[in-house]
């Protein structure tokens, strides 16, 4: 994964992590909502991760081996 691509998910995350902490004092539907959100966009960073590590695997292994 590029260094941009995880950094666009890092503060992504944040910003619905902070708004979980925010929310907490005004609404628990609010609270509910970024929660889930939060653990959504962090689990997408790791989903779109694997696809593209397995996606250089299979490149690799269409190539065949660099000596």
């Amino acid at each position: 994964m590029s260094k941009k691509l995880s950094l666009l998910f890092a503060v992504i995350t944040v910003l619905f992590m902070s708004l979980t902490a925010i929310s907490i004092s005004y609404n628990v539907w609010f609270v509910l909502l970024f929660g889930l959100l939060s653990l959504f966009s962090s689990g997408a960073g790791f989903i779109v991760k694997a696809r593209l590590r397995r996606k250089a695997e299979q490149a690799n292994k269409q190539n065949g081996p660099s000596n």
